[in-house]
């Protein structure tokens, strides 16, 4: 696992914004896609990435069952009624797309950071940009990414399941647009049709208590790229809930399928974390975590339950607190109920004054491929960088 420096294309801010990447300049005016480095790893290394991710994977559906089964989800701060669907959709499996698992990997250990199931993005950075930029500069190497083949080929699968046209949401700026906007264009490819609409345009139909589209057409399944704390901190919340078809795989009238479903939440709960330490202790893959304080952890990153971007997240050595990233959103804050995790810091890859953590990419389950996010510390951020890898 190597990092190299590179003149970047003459012509970079063009050739990814033709791909879909149009956020690939942060606002002080420095590039948030830099093609000025790259990641190479051998394919012994890709291998070992690839394996872990399934490991995990197969940890947190252990984790899941014991969730349930222990009643943990008061102590993951989730109310009773959103527990009840929790438990529900766990048992139902109703249509679930993706996730993604940030690794640390120092080119000897690999560690699970923390779990994004709900709302990950760096899609369409990981799936398309970086790819088009292996071909055109690379054309003789390889890349871990087979994350547009995997996408599709499981909203072929989903097709079945779901009632069309399917509804493609978000509520923020242009990284979730065109992180909805690729995943919608994957459905199409698919065959199904879609439609695109606000999460601040959808409506309620208070006389057939149904959620609607701006033409008043029932919504029935929804792709939202808008967190399950959020939507649920929401004036129509109690309706979400209500109307959620939380107990059967395919649609059933005057239900809504939500995708991500709504189970999601117990592993973008950073509470999975400590729960996965306690079941597997000393396993390889995981750092010690705790719901209770550091205990004996000297150094440690204190993270809120619930959070993105970094945010909430502070960094303690010797148990003094050294770093603290921006506040989180007050929506986590009080979906999280003022909870935190307590991790242990993990050995990352370091070059060039840079931190690298690896999002490995997993659909339908499986591990499809990887994107790299730089730091100049140990928090990953909104200014933190995507950088392409390949391997040989």
């Amino acid at each position: 696992m190597r990092r190299h420096t590179i003149p970047p294309r003459k012509d970079w801010q063009r050739a990814v914004e033709r791909v879909g990447l149009t956020y690939h300049t942060l606002d002080d005016g420095s590039p948030y896609w830099d093609e000025s480095a790259y990641w190479e790893f051998s394919a012994a290394e890709i291998d070992r990435i690839e394996a872990a991710t399934a490991e995990i994977q197969r940890l947190a559906l252990a984790a899941g069952d014991a969730i349930l089964e222990r009643g943990l989800l008061e102590q993951m701060h989730f109310p009773a009624a959103m527990a009840q669907r929790i438990r529900e959709t766990w048992q139902s499996e109703p249509p679930a797309l993706y996730g993604r698992l940030d690794l640390a990997f120092d080119g000897r250990n690999i560690k699970l950071l923390e779990y994004n199931a709900d709302t990950p993005t760096t899609l369409v950075e990981a799936a398309v940009a970086q790819w088009y930029w292996l071909e055109e500069c690379f054309p003789h190497a390889d890349q871990f990414n087979s994350l547009h083949e995997k996408l599709v080929a499981k909203w072929k699968d989903l097709e079945p399941y779901v009632s069309q046209p399917v509804y493609f949401s978000h509520d923020g700026g242009d990284e979730d647009a065109m992180n909805v906007t690729y995943l919608r264009d994957t459905a199409q490819q698919a065959g199904i049709r879609t439609e695109a609409i606000a999460m601040r345009e959808i409506g309620w139909d208070r006389a057939q208590n149904r959620f609607v589209d701006l033409k008043n057409q029932s919504i029935r399944t929804i792709f939202k790229l808008y967190p399950w704390e959020w939507l649920l901190n929401d004036a129509f919340d109690e309706h979400a809930l209500a109307t959620m078809n939380s107990l059967e795989q395919k649609p059933v009238t005057g239900k809504v399928q939500w995708i991500e479903p709504i189970w999601k939440m117990m592993w973008s709960n950073k509470a999975l974390l400590a729960i996965l330490w306690e079941l597997n202790p000393n396993h390889e893959l995981l750092l010690p975590a705790y719901l209770d304080g550091p205990g004996k952890i000297q150094n440690y990153l204190r993270k809120p339950l619930v959070g993105r971007e970094g945010a909430g997240i502070s960094v303690f050595r010797n148990w003094a607190e050294e770093e603290s990233a921006a506040k989180a959103n007050p929506l986590d804050a009080k979906a999280a109920g003022g909870g935190y995790v307590y991790q242990a810091m993990a050995s990352m890859a370091r070059a060039d004054d840079k931190t690298a953590v690896i999002g490995s990419w997993l659909i339908d389950g499986e591990p499809a491929g990887i994107g790299i996010r730089e730091s100049d510390g140990p928090i990953t951020n909104n200014f933190s960088r995507f950088v392409p890898h390949l391997f040989h």
